[in-house]
């Protein structure tokens, strides 16, 4: 019974914010931004400039309101634009680059266990990742989208897409690798 109520609560606000309700559209604020703004700073490394999206998604997400339909998840549509909007971001503060190297056979990179690293550590790595790579990580292993997804979103081939994400993977595996053989005394 409660759960039918918080969904009936979120259809109102949304149906009040679609209005202009500006308490209805704070709401709506107040209950997304935390997890937007975690979707931010996996793209963006400075949370200061995570913040700077999140505010300009949401200002987009308040002003497309009325072409949300109530289909599937509101979350989900929110989140969409967070993505977007932090992509645009990138693109106007460096020129993405994309390596065209293009590979017949990836071979499956095995990541290792991660339980052993704090969210933290394991964001510093993504972070530290070439920006074409760290964006397909995060869009294909964390977003869940397809190559064919990133391919359209980026303007980029589904090859380019699937290069950049295997030599993302690799380039983490060998960064975990060597932080575990460095911390058990193995150089």
């Amino acid at each position: 019974m409660k759960l039918i109520n918080l969904h009936k609560d979120l259809e109102q606000t949304i149906k009040e914010a679609k209005r202009h309700n500006q308490k209805a559209q704070y709401q709506l604020y107040k209950k997304f931004a935390p997890k937007m703004l975690s979707v931010c700073r996996m793209y963006i490394s400075d949370l200061h400039h995570a913040e700077d999206v999140m505010s300009s998604g949401f200002v987009k997400v308040f002003k497309n309101l009325k072409q949300y339909e109530n289909k599937g998840s509101f979350e989900g549509w929110i989140r969409r634009i967070m993505v977007t909007t932090a992509i645009d971001f990138l693109r106007q503060q460096k020129k993405l680059e994309f390596s065209t190297d293009s590979f017949d056979q990836y071979e499956e990179v095995q990541m290792p266990g991660l339980t052993e690293w704090s969210v933290e550590e394991l964001q510093k790595m993504i972070d530290e990742l070439p920006e074409g790579y760290k964006l397909v990580f995060t869009m294909h292993v964390i977003e869940d989208y397809s190559h064919k997804a990133i391919a359209k979103t980026l303007n980029i081939t589904e090859a380019t897409s699937r290069s950049q994400l295997f030599k993302a993977k690799r380039m983490l595996k060998t960064k975990l690798q060597t932080i575990r053989s460095e911390s058990h005394g193995q150089v």
